[in-house]
């Protein structure tokens, strides 16, 4: 299993929220949703993204380019930098007034179609990851919080995809645009870390090395069985203290400490995705003893694995999915 699909496969995006915006200048929309992370291409006209943390720069869209934007600071997404919002979208994607008066149903144009203009000379697609994962966190924190790829040839046939399908309307359709924005998310960070001088993060480069890629690969790929330094250094066919001292090196830390960091990531995923125990849990990233999972998951993410467990329920309980997603700017 390589980087990119050892940590996108678990929290792949479900029920995520996509729309296509067209505008007619003048025209802004300040995007408050906290939402982990939205991806945004034009295919019409120009936009700019302006950021809100001190010291960020503006950045300009044509067509074909992609931003990747990281939650959860505010930006606002208009047709100059400097435009005034006149729309707020917040935490559940509801979109208001400054002042809090309802927009989503005024400015529906169709199916997942939004804005102040039919016609407008601005259009822009935009997805949404509304549910955060811990895998992919490792991914995403080696990421600007604002980037634009330019356009591509990788990217453009998957662009004119999700053009074509987002305004479909049809059985199982929210399946079928997910998928389209994960496959988009993946060509986005390869084109990204492939870039020439790309500051990739460490184990990601790491996976390039014929000693450490194996490590890596191999703890990733089965983070239940019972590895030690030794076993790795014997499957890499290097000594114990070779593959310590170039891991280290490499990635940043020991093996082992890889490893725990890795099995909590994936024990938070699945604490979250599935209904399995936290024993079954526990067993599932290598820990026989519950009590010494959940002392090790405490640990490192501050909460017990049920009080984690229960907060990420409480969000999909109060709003499902789907349900949620046409009280958006609508569908």
């Amino acid at each position: 299993m390589d980087a990119l699909a050892g940590l996108l496969d678990g929290p792949r995006a479900r029920g995520a929220f996509l729309l296509r915006m067209v505008m007619e200048p003048p025209w802004a929309v300040r995007v408050a949703d906290r939402a982990p992370v939205c991806l945004m291409s034009v295919t019409r006209g120009a936009a700019w993204i302006v950021p809100e943390e001190e010291g960020a720069e503006p950045v300009r869209l044509v067509p074909g380019d992609i931003a990747v934007v990281r939650g959860p600071h505010p930006y606002t997404v208009a047709d100059t930098p400097g435009t005034g919002p006149h729309a707020l979208v917040g935490p559940g994607g509801h979109c208001t007034t400054l002042h809090g008066q309802p927009l989503s149903q005024e400015m529906v144009l169709g199916v997942r179609t939004w804005g102040n203009a039919a016609h407008g000379s601005t259009a822009v697609l935009v997805g949404t990851y509304l549910m955060d994962g811990e895998i992919s966190r490792r991914l995403l924190d080696a990421l600007p919080p604002l980037l634009r790829l330019p356009a591509d040839t990788r990217t453009g046939p998957l662009l004119r995809l999700l053009d074509a399908e987002i305004a479909q309307d049809e059985p199982g359709q929210h399946v079928v645009l997910d998928r389209l924005l994960d496959l988009l998310l993946i060509a986005v960070l390869r084109g990204w870390f492939s870039r020439p001088g790309a500051e990739a993060p460490a184990w990601y480069r790491a996976l390039g090395d014929p000693v450490v890629g194996v490590a890596v690969r191999l703890l990733q790929d089965d983070p239940a069985h019972p590895w030690t330094v030794a076993s790795l250094a014997a499957r890499a066919g290097v000594s114990r203290a070779g593959l310590a001292r170039r891991f280290t090196e490499l990635v940043g830390e020991p093996p082992m400490a890889y490893l725990t960091g890795w099995r909590l990531a994936v024990a938070a995923d699945l604490l979250r995705e599935s209904d399995a125990t936290v024993e079954a849990v526990a067993r599932k990233v290598g820990y026989s003893a519950p009590f010494a999972f959940s002392t090790a998951f405490k640990r490192v993410r501050g909460v017990s694995p049920q009080e984690y467990r229960a907060a990420g329920r409480d969000v999909k309980d109060v709003e499902d999915l789907p349900e949620r997603q046409r009280n958006l700017p609508e569908r």
